[in-house]
């Protein structure tokens, strides 16, 4: 009989043979284990002995030899989540590794003997509401740019905080209410941003306790840090000295940091990744993986910026607009009857799709209405879009005595839309799953950065929904 072992993630660790299927015994005495060593690691892995190589040995034999691997795999199982490396994602150590050398805390300050005033918490609080309020959509699909401005936050209030003694009183209030601010901020983008590498990391369902041994890291380099800032502590006897420090320390936290963020492999396709992946797959006909797509990915883009492959920006576009936003746009110096005449034409286009683009020459603008059934696939198509249009008005601009797009620019637009919506409609379905197949994951919305809205079609005319509940919009 056998008794297969494994941990909590699904890995066979041993597998315990009692020898009565060759010797028709039992016992102890001849009881043995099998060692297990794979090849390759798999997600969440059930056990399949015809895929590892297997190496016997007695049960004797292999106690001595395991006690050392034993005891530094108990100290790694404090700060690891169980099942490492297999429950959870390939770029979770390279991460951890660098943020923990940068670790900050939202809460920490430089100059603890300083009493905060009932402005400085105010402000704290009311950045806090503000912040979460206009950014809070945005956290998520952005966690890796807010995650490092989390950090520059803190270290911004950090300078504050050193520089507030050397200041006049009532410039010092204004530059610890500063400081407030900047950290409550911090503390905001930090918490988010965290939830979501969290959510990216954890493979197995493990979330909790990868969040908890996450804090267990942070708390042993916390205390190595203590330990040794007692020793620079002792050695620095003059301000110069200390600002030098200062310099040096925020500089070694915020390049790991940068590290950190750097190494996260992402699989949410966001706008700055959506850009790098469909223009690439539409120009060269070849899917960029998450591992190729993190390493040329900016930490900081402008939001709703269109690149081609990563040149130059080509315009920018926003999804989820009101009609009135696409309308203001579509009018103009036209009257109301040339008005209705184009967005009839252009409802028309976009007969039969979840969504209706618009794009303004001038502004260099594309404006992604949603239709009430939009999924994220949807928004996936409606971006790549307005990404095919923005870059056939960039070529069409680039010929010699082209004015096509200036005589008439409505109807010049409505050419362009016409003829990039059939190119992507013979494509689009095949290049979804190419990217999916790539390890993309297509079905996580992550191109909206701020409350939209939502278009609910009827006879009558048209209800747009958002946040606030539907209101009445007259289009047809």
């Amino acid at each position: 009989m056998q008794l297969i072992e494994e941990d909590d993630a699904g890995n066979v660790t041993a597998i315990y043979d009692d020898g009565s299927s060759s010797s028709g015994g039992s016992g102890l005495s001849e009881m043995r284990t099998d060692i297990i060593v794979r090849d390759e690691p798999e997600l969440c892995p059930r056990s399949n002995l015809g895929q590892h190589q297997v190496r016997h040995a007695e049960i004797s034999d292999q106690v001595s030899k395991k006690k050392g691997k034993s005891r530094w795999q108990d100290l790694a199982n404090v700060f690891l989540p169980a099942g490492y490396p297999h429950s959870v994602t390939d770029d979770y150590l390279e991460y951890q590794i660098y943020v923990c050398v940068g670790v900050g805390d939202a809460s920490a300050t430089a100059t603890g003997a300083i009493l905060y005033t009932v402005l400085q918490d105010t402000m704290g609080r009311v950045a806090t509401i503000l912040f979460a309020h206009r950014f809070g959509v945005s956290l998520e699909p952005e966690c890796k740019m807010y995650r490092l401005a989390a950090d520059i936050f803190n270290d911004a209030a950090m300078i504050l905080d050193c520089l507030s003694p050397a200041l006049p009183k009532p410039l010092r209030v204004l530059v610890l209410s500063s400081s407030s601010t900047l950290r409550a901020l911090c503390g905001v983008a930090a918490g988010s941003s965290k939830a979501s590498l969290s959510a990216h990391f954890a493979r197995c369902g493990n979330l909790g306790e990868l969040n908890a041994k996450d804090s267990s890291q942070e708390t042993i380099i916390s205390l190595g840090g203590m330990l040794a800032g007692t020793l620079v502590v002792s050695r620095v006897s003059s301000p110069l000295a200390t600002w030098i420090w200062l310099i040096i320390l925020l500089t070694i936290h915020l390049g790991t940091n940068y590290a950190a963020v750097r190494a996260v492999k992402m699989r949410t396709l966001n706008r700055q990744r959506a850009n790098l992946v469909l223009s690439t797959l539409m120009d060269d006909d070849r899917v960029l993986t998450p591992e190729q797509v993190s390493s040329d990915e900016r930490i900081f883009e402008r939001d709703g910026i269109l690149r081609w492959k990563g040149s130059q920006p080509l315009g920018h576009a926003v999804i989820g607009v009101s009609v009135r936003q696409l309308l203001a746009s579509m009018n103009g110096p036209r009257s109301s009857k040339h008005l209705r005449g184009s967005f009839a034409h252009l409802n028309g286009l976009f007969r039969g799709e979840d969504y209706i683009l618009w794009y303004d020459l001038g502004r260099r603008e594309g404006l992604i209405l949603l239709q009430g059934t939009a999924t994220a696939r949807t928004q996936l198509k409606a971006w790549a879009h307005g990404l095919l249009v923005a870059r056939q008005v960039g070529l069409r601009n680039s010929l010699p005595d082209n004015k096509s797009l200036q005589v008439e620019p409505s109807s010049a637009t409505l050419d362009v839309l016409g003829e990039t919506l059939k190119f992507l409609n013979g494509r689009f379905e095949k290049d979804v799953q190419r990217i999916q197949t790539a390890g993309w994951d297509v079905d996580t919305s992550a191109l909206v950065t701020r409350p939209g809205y939502r278009l609910a079609k009827s006879d009558r005319g048209a209800t747009e929904h958002h946040r606030f509940g539907p209101k009445e919009v007259k289009v047809a």
